[in-house]
């Protein structure tokens, strides 16, 4: 899936059709849309301004219901220590090949290098240990927005890039229970606000052992199904029991007086987000934007005919004004180089979900065209109470998109307890597949090797039984959600 340098400085001018070449489809798209382009560093994108007003939408719906769950946020530094990032040694295990190191400061040599944080459960521990003291303290429920590096050989934008932007949230807790309520909390939290705000559906559950955390006792995702067939996990929410707690000495007196360690957590999803809602709900035209995440939610092209500046403009400019009194984001696109066709089919490239046209003949009937960019439906609608019927509209065009998604993610699951038509499935990229599995990771291995799928997820609460394993026979500890994935 890596980028071909030789298109890197082509400009992008038509997009590759989905049908014809998904992948090419979604960097041509990205780059059309003016979402992303690549940047001199290699594995690094820019997130141009529209695609970051996108990023910034996301990060108000996730912050607001982080705060109103008791978090708080602050921020660490970007640098660890490399005797610090050792202290764990499965975490650095897991992330041994992704870490950048800083050897140079100015022109001295460090005297112990830098690491540029690939995650922040390191530094953030070692700051807990200095914090917490007493049971009094607990719990600490924090967050940062910030930026991570990994050192990627295979990079997509947005997708998987050497540096990229996120949340992580990083919480201590008194006991065991506490911190796997909390664990399932976000979890829950990371679903709703990919359905509710994104009309993305997606499935939560826990991850294999291979496919945890480095140094996590459980790690819980949620996975979504883009219009390839392809799997993309969302988001992550882990259980990380007292193994950093322990790395890093994070000790407190508890109720009883004695000496314990804390239990934590730690959670986060990233920009791969908006790869998600461009392959969730893009099509053949371009973006299609959930209203609730649209940098525009409504575009208002005024028709240019005869002395519409003096009797077409105002008119549009007051229903805008209207319009942004209650809360809607408009843009106005009065430029007069372009003409109305051109701005129809830019702004449908963009996914703006609604398309609101007005000429000289609205005017004389007081009503305006409205175009859905979801149904490519278009309403006449009157200009009395038109913010009001606007509002529903873009209610109903998120609602329209969620359960199309839906629709899409059941019609490309399926389910199976034979092996043959497991493999048989497996050709080309399916969806989901449902099927029993024994546990073990060397059975888990050799399903990859064999058809390329993973475990995307178990259920959270698995019990064993059921049909055998399968791959080997062998009693199944739960139906395993398996797909290929990003």
């Amino acid at each position: 899936m890596a980028e071909k340098d030789q298109n890197k400085e082509q400009f992008i001018t038509e997009i590759t059709p989905k049908s014809e070449d998904f992948s090419r489809w979604y960097t041509d798209l990205v780059r059309r849309a003016e979402l992303a382009d690549y940047s001199p560093i290699k594995g690094c994108m820019v997130i141009r301004p529209y695609g970051y007003a996108i990023w910034e939408l996301i990060q108000r719906g996730l912050d607001d219901r982080f705060k109103a769950t008791g978090h708080v946020n602050a921020y660490f530094p970007l640098f660890i220590p490399r005797s610090l990032l050792l202290k764990e040694a499965e975490h650095v295990e897991g992330f041994a090949p992704q870490v950048a190191w800083v050897t140079k400061g100015g022109t001295e040599e460090l005297e112990e290098p830098l690491a540029i944080r690939p995650t922040s459960e390191v530094i953030i521990g070692t700051m807990y240990a200095k914090w917490i003291k007493s049971w009094r303290d607990l719990p600490v429920l924090i967050n940062q927005w910030a930026n991570i590096v990994r050192w990627e050989k295979v990079t997509r934008l947005f997708l998987r890039t050497t540096e990229f932007l996120w949340q992580e949230g990083h919480t201590a807790h008194e006991t065991a229970d506490e911190a796997e309520e909390e664990t399932r909390k976000i979890l829950a939290l990371y679903k709703e606000f990919a359905e509710t705000e994104l009309a993305m559906p997606v499935v939560a559950g826990r991850k294999s052992e291979s496919e945890k955390f480095a140094g996590a006792a459980r790690t819980y995702s949620i996975e979504a199904l883009m219009g390839d067939g392809r799997a993309l996990q969302a988001g992550t929410s882990h259980n990380l029991g007292q193994n950093f707690a322990i790395a890093f000495d994070i000790q407190f007196q508890a109720r009883d007086k004695s000496l314990q360690y804390v239990h934590g957590t730690s959670w986060g999803v990233s920009t791969r987000l908006i790869g998600g809602v461009i392959m969730t709900h893009g099509d053949e035209t371009g973006l299609m934007l959930p209203p609730r995440i649209a940098p525009y939610q409504v575009v208002l092209v005024p028709i240019p005919r005869g002395n519409w500046r003096e009797t077409v403009l105002p008119r549009a400019q007051q229903i805008r004004d209207a319009l942004v009194a209650q809360g809607v984001r408009v843009m106005l696109d009065d430029r007069d180089a372009y003409t109305p066709g051109w701005k129809f089919s830019e702004w449908e490239l963009r996914g703006v979900p609604l398309r609101l046209e007005i000429g000289p003949k609205d005017i004389e009937k007081q009503q305006v065209m409205l175009a859905r960019r979801d149904t490519r439906e278009k309403i006449p609608a009157p200009m009395d109470g038109l913010a009001g019927r606007v509002k529903d509209l873009l209610e109903a065009i998120q609602q329209n998109m969620f359960d199309r998604a839906l629709a899409f993610q059941k019609e490309h699951t399926s389910a199976t307890t034979s092996w043959e038509e497991f493999a048989q499935i497996m050709e080309g990229r399916p969806g989901f597949v449902v099927s029993p599995w024994c546990g073990t990771e060397a059975c888990e291995a050799d399903i990859k090797t064999a058809t390329q799928a993973t475990i995307r997820n178990l259920p959270i609460d698995a019990q064993p039984g059921g049909a055998p394993c399968i791959k080997c026979g062998k009693p199944s500890v739960a139906d395993a959600w398996f797909a290929k994935a990003y």
